[in-house]
């Protein structure tokens, strides 16, 4: 008898996502529905996915409650003057948003021990220096629980003052797990809960506490007295992981307003915190209302899915369809980006079971959005035995007279009795007359050690994988132990029968890794392998040395090949060369592999195949080296000198200079030249002068031209008397 059940889903409770617009009629937190279904119960068969969708609808008008946390300590005075007015100021921005909002608030320190804080009476009064007033340190205090008086937090933050410590890290971890777990005292709806952070300076985590002598660790509980966080001094500081449960646990998004210098550190601490975000707070806080309202819009646009613990051998797997047909796979079918208020998306989710759980029993698991209240409750059932378990004869004649029940087709044998059908007691199942009808052929193994001897019967041994089966009167067979191809058994091509391959059609060998199909070797001329080689088991094997590839058609050492693969190659190795654009679509028939000289490329007399030396030019006039040849496994394959070997260029340098150097030579001689000529014929009219002067005519003691200014007269009657 076989019988073939499917598993099967049932929903329970599929109320429709609410639709509703601002200002209509304003509808209660639990009367609101966001995610549908909310509850249904899948019933699991072995390996048989169950699937259902999951719908998400962002509503609008949606309540908000948000609590603001803010460190106190003497570095973020200027910051409290301006959160003074946050709580009407925020309202009112709010009230864009959402019309139920209520807004609380609460400051943190340090922990009250050394050496945190300095514990000298006068410090603990007043922990500033100076005349600077300053309330007494504390870890946390829930100043005001959320509420929808904007003015009553502006008067409540507004009579706070600054306290002080001694270390920079602060105890901010206390405070978030204390906002976390005190939903009584912090007045937390089943609404979008938003915890905004704001501080100056990093933080202090587990472990940290044994300076101060404190290695509790922190319990995760709520202790607050009239508001106060009292074990401070007792628990150490919550661990990252802690706080990332506590904050899930309770559905509370958060938002750390953190000064630039440290948004490096908060930056990191978000990717540990699902659904939190981090803002750049301004030096005295004054963008603090911008900086949530934008939180808090990237914060509610993204949408993740979380799960409860599975039962053990129960895997879950998620797909979106998320906002303009985006579609998620995977990790990434958790969650859904930029949804809008009103938009809706889709989940599909499926639960699959890996087999049955040692206690059959139903199992609940939830699924809900991180950072919202609603999720969706699964119940789950398991199907492990067949219906007709129900419909079975006790003590039936069957089960040789009525030794056993028969149910399903077979005998479920009474206490003490077994076999096929209960004909042997228990106590004679391992005499030595039984075991030898359990060994082939006289041997000494029972059942080929791969079963049990039941009553003179072997009863083979079930593997892990039920696929796997052993088989035979001595269990000496099996499906699973023949010959491999390819990592596969029987090569892909066929089943395993008793240790031998029985291969499909077209194909033989002991691993079924021989091929009868001829097609492959077809060459591009239609002949068999190029008719240079012969086709074996789908693959040429040529018989024309030269010639190598699936159809001995590619000649590495003939005429043409560098000139042919000259592009791919430059392309390839260099990003150069008339095909660089299409380099990718065009040149991926060849492994390339770069070497350093072109000593290593490979050489004919070192290879078992044929290798051909290139030697090809750029458009630079830049040589490249390369190797080309195709492998004993059929690829082509080259290896290239990754260094291109280019004419060196002109030494600028010695040019210029022996330009400059010839020049001024060339100068200086033109220069002696000149000199030298100049001088030679001063010399000549010096020579000529001192000739002329040798050969004149007057005395050289009167001049020629010269005439007295003295003229003389006679008186012709003068006698001289």
């Amino acid at each position: 008898m076989i019988e073939n059940p499917h598993g099967s889903q049932v929903v329970h409770l599929n109320k429709t996502v609410t639709n509703r617009r601002k200002g209509a009629e304003k509808l209660k937190p639990e009367d609101i529905t966001q995610i549908q279904p909310q509850k249904l119960t899948l019933t699991l068969r072995s390996g048989e996915p169950q699937s259902f969708n999951l719908k998400f609808k962002r509503a609008e008008d949606y309540p908000i409650d948000l609590y603001y946390l803010m460190d106190l300590s003497y570095s973020m005075k200027d910051d409290l003057e301006n959160v003074k007015n946050l709580g009407t100021s925020l309202m009112s921005e709010m009230s864009k948003i959402t019309s139920d909002f209520r807004i609380g608030f609460g400051s943190f320190v340090e922990k009250t021990v050394m050496p945190y804080i300095s514990t000298t009476p006068a410090k603990l009064l007043n922990p500033c220096t100076g005349d600077q007033n300053c309330t007494s340190p504390f870890s946390y205090k829930n100043v005001l629980k959320l509420t929808e008086n904007g003015k009553r937090f502006n008067t409540l933050v507004g009579q706070q003052h600054i306290s002080g410590n001694l270390d920079s890290p602060e105890g901010g971890f206390d405070a978030i797990m204390q906002v976390a777990v005190c939903g009584e005292h912090i007045g937390w709806r089943n609404v979008t809960r938003l915890l905004v952070f704001s501080t100056d300076a990093g933080f202090h985590f587990a472990g940290d506490g044994k300076l101060g002598g404190i290695v509790l660790p922190n319990d995760g509980k709520c202790h607050l007295e009239n508001g106060i966080y009292t074990m401070s001094h007792y628990y150490d500081y919550p661990s990252i992981a802690h706080l990332v449960q506590k904050l899930s646990d309770n559905n509370i998004q958060t938002i750390f307003a953190v000064t630039e210098e440290f948004q490096p550190v908060y930056q990191e601490l978000k990717n540990l915190i699902p659904k939190s975000a981090v803002g750049t707070l301004s030096a005295n806080s004054s963008n603090v209302i911008n900086l949530i309202i934008d939180a808090y819009n990237s914060l509610s646009s993204e949408v993740i899915l979380e799960n409860s613990k599975l039962p053990e051998g129960v895997t879950i797997s998620y797909s979106a369809r998320c906002k303009n047909g985006i579609v998620g796979e995977g990790e990434n079918g958790r969650k859904c980006s930029n949804i809008s208020i009103g938009d809706e998306v889709t989940f599909t989710i499926s639960v699959t079971s890996k087999g049955c759980p040692k206690q059959v029993k139903p199992e609940i698991i939830k699924i809900k959005p991180l950072g919202f209240t609603e999720e969706v409750e699964i119940t789950l059932n398991f199907i492990c035995e067949c219906d007709c378990h129900d419909d079975g004869v006790e003590n039936s004649d069957l089960c040789h007279f009525g030794n056993g029940t028969y149910e399903c087709g077979a005998c479920k044998c009474n206490d003490g009795r077994v076999g096929r059908k209960c004909e042997c007691s228990s106590n004679d199942v391992a005499t030595e007359d039984m075991d030898r009808n359990c060994r082939k052929d006289n041997g000494t193994d029972i059942c080929s050690n791969n079963g049990d001897c039941v009553c003179g019967n072997c009863e083979c041994k079930k593997r892990d994988n039920p696929e796997e089966r052993y088989s035979g009167q001595y269990c000496e067979c099996d499906n699973f132990n023949c010959d491999r191809s390819g990592n596969k058994l029987c090569g892909g091509h066929g089943y395993c029968k008793c240790r031998v391959c029985i291969c499909d059609p077209m194909w033989r060998g002991s691993a079924c890794d021989c091929s009868q199909d001829n097609s492959t070797c077809m060459a591009s001329n239609k002949q068999l392998c190029n008719g240079r080689g012969n086709c074996e088991c789908g693959v040429c094997k040529c018989t024309d040395l030269k010639f190598q590839g699936p159809t001995c058609e590619t000649c590495p050492t003939c005429p043409g090949v560098c000139a042919q693969h000259k592009d791919c190659v430059q392309c390839r190795a260099f990003g150069t060369g008339e095909k660089k654009e299409t380099c990718e679509r065009d040149c991926s028939d060849f492994n390339l592999i770069k070497v350093k000289a072109r000593d290593k490329l490979p050489q004919p007399n070192d290879a078992s195949y044929p290798v051909m030396h290139c030697k090809e030019r750029d458009a630079n006039d830049c040589w490249f080296y390369y190797t080309y040849a195709v492998n004993n496994n059929t690829e082509a394959e080259v290896h290239v000198v990754d260094v291109l070997d280019c004419p060196s260029g002109p030494d600028i340098i010695p040019i210029v200079a022996g330009v400059v150097a010839g020049i001024v030579l060339i100068g200086l001689a033109l220069l002696l030249i000149w000199k030298l000529l100049m001088i030679i014929h001063d010399r000549r009219e010096f020579a000529k002068f001192e000739k002329e002067k040798m050969n004149a005519k007057w005395d050289t003691g009167e001049n020629p031209i010269y005439k007295s200014a003295v003229t003389t007269v006679v008186n012709p009657k003068y006698e001289g008397k």
